[in-house]
């Protein structure tokens, strides 16, 4: 993984070894965790969806 952005034209000093495969699943796995947490915070389930009622036209 790189340690800088896209858009950064800084080249690093030296590449950076592998990622061992237990750490790049720890990391994975925790990346998951992060993400279906926030999913569910955004986006409950419990949450109704109100339907779409449009507004009575004035006389």
């Amino acid at each position: 993984m790189s340690s800088h952005d896209r858009k950064d034209n800084r080249k690093p000093d030296k590449p950076t070894p592998p990622e061992p495969d237990e750490q790049r699943r720890t990391r994975k796995s925790h990346e998951s965790e992060n993400q279906d947490e926030a999913l569910e915070e955004t986006f409950p389930a419990s949450d109704p969806v109100s339907p779409f009622i449009p507004a009575k036209l004035p006389k």
